[in-house]
């Protein structure tokens, strides 16, 4: 069957001999399947090896879009229906048992879309049970769309399977010492739970006990917001308008709202579906987060920011230091000038009497001069120093009176 060298070379491909068992039936598949895992083949290239025969004999299994996979085939088979489902029942239990126990040796996806056939075609219950223990094992690794499996079991009033979601949830959350409980795969899942309630809360038929079974199934830790799980919420409680009051009291409660973002509090406050209780206890916890902020401490610093820092603040307070140092010089030199106008200003003409006086106490010489160049001032009619007073002025006129001709006259 292996028709290429180098596919001799790889020891096993699913591309040379694919084409061809495509046309043979299940039970030589099987047995060839079975020859390449005793040579000890990987289990990732027996799950692509299952995976691409699996798409081909079935198109449902493919990751075509369901609108356009091929639905011809019934119509073209000249079987009736009843034995055409027949075979792909007995298909797919096969497919069931030979797919390899490793995990991730199979994508999580193209195990939700062979849970799909299987449930449409009423597989055995133990062979869905398998699957849905391999899926549980990934969940993390599955897509909102493959998840969305529908109900195909007449008693259940739903569009989506809900109960086998839940089942799937359990199931990851029971698994112990392979990291489902924990870290990046727990928060996956939440997301995908959160995401795919948004979408089965549409359904009016959806109870409020699985819409609650399939929301608390997770852990409180496992959602870093809340966010998610209350659009959710806000989306039931558009589609079932009649839900009493006890029963938004009992969906607020899944809410943690210390997690919700402020856009989803913003919308939290002013939604009237929720009961007033709820409202004020995402406004309670608004308010406890801008008090915790307002007292939060601020980041410790580095040394070498501390230094840094403390420098830019010498080379300020140098700045400042320097600019009030010009400031008070102008000030000084004003203030001087404003004193000396001031020694000048209305008692301007005590100023020559004073140096006059202190001249005197140096010596008697320099005095007498001062008064005989007075006199001879006086007598030649011109002004001195100190005639700028007002009795030197009045002492001016009267010896100008005393002297001059008119007044001899009048005397004689």
């Amino acid at each position: 069957m292996m028709t290429k060298q180098s596919d001799q070379a790889d020891g096993c491909s699913s591309e040379s001999w694919l084409d061809d068992a495509c046309i043979l039936d299940i039970d030589f598949f099987v047995k060839t399947l079975s020859g390449i895992k005793s040579k000890g083949v990987c289990a990732d290239l027996i799950g692509s090896v299952i995976t691409h025969y699996a798409s081909k004999w079935l198109p449902e299994l493919s990751s075509i879009d369901v609108a356009e996979r091929s639905l011809t085939q019934f119509q073209e088979s000249p079987e009736s229906v009843a034995v055409s489902w027949m075979k792909k029942r007995f298909f797919v239990e096969t497919l069931v048992g030979v797919l390899p126990p490793e995990k991730n040796s199979i994508p999580c996806n193209f195990l939700l879309r062979l849970l799909r056939t299987a449930n449409m075609i009423g597989v055995e219950a133990a062979f869905r049970s398998e699957l849905e223990k391999k899926i549980s094992r990934q969940l993390d690794e599955a897509l909102l769309k493959e998840l969305m499996i529908p109900s195909f079991n007449h008693t259940c009033g739903t569009l989506l399977d809900v109960e086998l979601v839940i089942r799937l949830v359990n199931e990851f959350l029971s698994l112990n010492g392979e990291g489902a409980k924990s870290g990046a795969a727990l928060l996956k899942v939440a997301k995908l739970v959160d995401s795919y309630l948004a979408e089965a809360a549409i359904d009016a038929n959806l109870s409020l006990s699985e819409f609650v079974a399939l929301a608390g199934a997770l852990p409180p830790h496992a959602r870093t917001t809340d966010d998610g799980l209350y659009r959710a919420i806000d989306t039931y409680l558009k589609a079932h308008t009649g839900v009493s009051k006890q029963a938004r009291k009992r969906l607020c409660r899944l809410i943690d709202s210390s997690k919700l973002t402020p856009e989803a509090s913003l919308h939290a406050a002013q939604n009237e579906r929720l009961p007033v209780r709820a409202v004020l206890q995402v406004l309670f916890s608004e308010q406890t987060k801008l008090n915790h902020h307002q007292l939060e401490p601020a980041r410790c610093v580095s040394r070498r920011e501390m230094v840094g820092n403390q420098g830019k603040e010498i080379k300020k307070l140098k700045e400042e230091v320097v600019r009030l140092q010009s400031q008070c010089n102008a000030m000084q030199a004003q203030m001087e000038k404003m004193t000396e106008k001031r020694k000048l200003g209305f008692f301007w003409w005590k100023k020559p009497a004073i140096m006059a006086t202190s001249t005197a106490r140096g010596g008697g010489s320099r005095s007498v001069e001062m008064n005989s160049t007075e006199d001879e001032n006086d007598d030649n009619g011109t002004v001195g120093l100190q005639a700028q007073t007002p009795m030197h002025v009045r002492t001016r006129l009267l010896k100008a009176k005393a002297h001059h001709p008119k007044w001899r006259r009048s005397m004689s």
